[in-house]
């Protein structure tokens, strides 16, 4: 009958570092040893726990020159001290150069930064986990302790007999630091490509709030930051950049290509869109917007036209807008049509054929009214607007008066152009209060 220290040790026979195996030695049905483990190649999968692929041999020939083989994880029979093949050494091949894969443990995890899905922080992988299947290795967990590097290092045993005679009972001795391989999110291979692509990791990621991931990202160099943000849903990728500083932005267009920045560009409002167009080099600009859509560049270089702190500057052209005939159940159809809408749903705007303001309405003037009421008739009195070139103050002022959370903007002819949150405001005061700052602080 199997106690529980026998079945701990059942367990623990399951389970192996990759520190503890990397540099074991490799040898062939015969008993000749043909090289050592330089790495452990793995293939990407929708799958939680990736496959290995191949276990990677090394040889040193002439003293200097290293050469890698390719071995198949069928080939081998046995993983103890050493790792057993059932075929001979003249059935391997070795090259100079390494065989492409979808990535490696050791070169490819290990000391790379990865994504905790599960506590939402960026963490440094010194060990990985893995759990023995039939001679085939999964990575379990990724270890980020610092036990873990004492063991790569070979200072574990050392460390840990030190401890157990000054303090037996140290958390050290018995904690140990993973984070499950299901909620790790891997940031990159060889710096450029991403390593991970699983639903699974997608959706523990989209659960975390844009502003925490944004955070995150700040942990990060640029080639790690566009890796995760490639791996964001799109829905989840705009949210998260609105709450990236300008110059983030900037870093990450300037590191996509051009028709990945300019399909982000497309789905974030408008006026965020002209803002960092504006933050952008010139040329950058102009050669994101010819690749644009039509429509999309015919809009942003007219909001591209006005100054920066006018209405025309600070307004977005994305708004939700009824013909003057239109019922309240018009209006209630038309949010719930446009729930994703990028712009704002709650405000409506009433125009005539030729786009002339009529008035502006929102749900809670019209969602308790009768649905064949006119909705010209649930319209706020006064009409309250502002002009394309009225300044900050002007803005700010009219909705503290009317206590509005949008204000339309209309161009001489009482033309509507597009409307201002008061997000929109308050972005801009609080850039120039800290840009006075820290003129202040200079």
């Amino acid at each position: 009958m199997l106690t529980i220290d026998g079945i701990k040790k059942v367990i623990m026979k399951l389970f192996v570092y990759l520190s503890e195996i990397l540099n074991s030695k490799i040898v062939d049905c015969n008993d000749v040893v043909i090289g050592r483990l330089s790495d452990i190649a793995m293939r990407m999968s929708d799958e939680v726990y990736p496959r290995p692929e191949a276990y990677i041999a090394r040889r040193t020939k002439n003293f200097f020159q290293k050469e890698y083989a390719h071995i198949n994880v069928d080939d081998v029979v046995a993983i103890n001290e050493d790792f057993k093949l059932k075929i001979a050494k003249e059935q391997i091949h070795f090259q100079r150069t390494h065989l492409k894969y979808d990535f490696t443990l050791g070169n490819d995890i290990l000391d790379q930064q990865v994504v905790d899905t599960d506590h939402q922080k960026v963490v440094r992988v010194n060990d990985v986990h893995l759990l023995r299947i039939d001679n085939h290795l999964y990575p379990a967990h990724v270890d980020i302790g610092l036990r873990a590097l004492l063991r790569r290092l070979g200072y574990a045993s050392l460390v840990d007999t030190l401890i157990r005679l000054f303090s037996p009972k140290a958390a050290y001795l018995i904690r140990e630091d993973f984070i499950p391989w299901k909620n790790t999110q891997v940031l990159t291979s060889g710096r450029y490509k991403n390593v991970l692509r699983l639903d699974v990791v997608r959706k523990k990621l989209s659960q975390i709030p844009p502003t925490e991931l944004a955070e995150i990202m700040e942990d990060l160099d640029i080639f790690e930051q566009l890796s995760l943000f490639k791996s964001l849903d799109v829905d989840v990728q705009r949210k998260v950049f609105a709450d990236l500083a300008t110059q983030e932005k900037n870093d990450l267009i300037d590191h996509m290509d051009d028709r990945e920045a300019v399909n982000l560009i497309e789905n974030i409002p408008a006026d965020e869109a002209t803002d960092l167009l504006l933050s952008l080099p010139k040329d950058k600009t102009r050669q994101l917007m010819r690749l644009m859509e039509s429509q999309t560049s015919k809009e942003l270089r007219k909001l591209l036209g006005f100054a920066k702190d006018s209405a025309g500057g600070l307004m977005t052209t994305e708004y939700l807008s009824l013909e003057e005939d239109a019922k309240v159940k018009d209006a209630l159809s038309l949010i719930k049509e446009n729930v994703s809408y990028p712009g704002n749903i709650y405000h409506i705007y009433i125009v005539d054929s030729k786009d002339h303001l009529l008035g502006a309405t929102s749900l809670r003037q019209f969602i308790n009214e009768d649905p064949d009421k006119p909705i010209l008739e649930t319209c706020y009195s006064p009409k309250v607007f502002v002009r394309t070139d009225d300044g900050m103050e002007e803005i700010a002022l009219l909705l503290e008066k009317y206590k509005f959370s949008s204000i339309p903007v209309l161009d001489e002819e009482d033309i509507l152009q597009g409307v201002i949150t008061t997000d929109d405001v308050m972005e801009e005061l609080i850039a120039l209060a800290w840009s006075k700052y820290k003129d202040k602080l200079v």
